[in-house]
């Protein structure tokens, strides 16, 4: 049960929620993301409680789940093409970089079903990047990844910080990223 939780997070900033298993980290992501309604309390959005200002706030956030949401049938080109489109008109071009930022240049015919659940992780995190908004809400953005898959959502991460956006991420280890230090909200068990 989550109760008296605040944050805030500013241009630039990342904060890392943590706590134990069943300590509420997804809910809590998920009433930030506008999925869940939290039974007391507001999410506010540039001044505004983002249950009144839901378009604008959809618009200006991306969530990345537990689960992935890929389109098992459709290639990493494909998924990102279809994802990206129901928010703006995206070039091909766009879809390249940001498959290039996590390190699958080479995956982009590659159907997601026969992606390790890895290669679909960082697909996923590419999704997020393409959607070009302020706010990146992240639930286990490191989950299934190696080593080097790590460092490359980190750097992805970062650079996005760099840009202004701003990022909310549980995580059970701490993010490594490159030359920010999250803020941590740790929730009881």
């Amino acid at each position: 049960m989550l109760a008296s939780v605040s944050l805030e997070a500013a241009a630039g900033d990342c904060v890392h929620v943590i706590g134990p298993n069943g300590s509420g980290k997804t809910t809590l992501l998920r009433i930030i993301a506008g999925l869940l309604t939290p039974e007391e309390g507001k999410v506010g959005w540039s001044g505004q409680d983002t249950r009144t200002s839901r378009d604008e706030f959809a618009a200006a956030s991306a969530y990345l789940a537990h689960s992935d949401g890929l389109k098992p049938e459709f290639t990493a080109t494909e998924n990102l093409s279809f994802d990206a489109g129901l928010r703006r008109r995206v070039a091909d071009e766009e879809i390249a970089d940001s498959l290039s930022q996590v390190g699958l240049s080479h995956a982009r015919d590659q159907i997601a079903a026969t992606m390790s659940a890895g290669q679909r992780r960082r697909l996923a995190m590419a999704r997020v990047l393409l959607a070009q908004v302020p706010l990146w809400i992240l639930d286990e953005p490191y989950t299934n990844l190696d080593t080097g898959g790590a460092a490359l959502v980190a750097a992805v991460v970062g650079r996005h910080l760099d840009a202004g956006g701003a990022v909310v991420m549980a995580a059970h280890q701490p993010p490594p990223i490159p030359h920010h230090v999250p803020r941590r909200l740790e929730l009881p068990s």
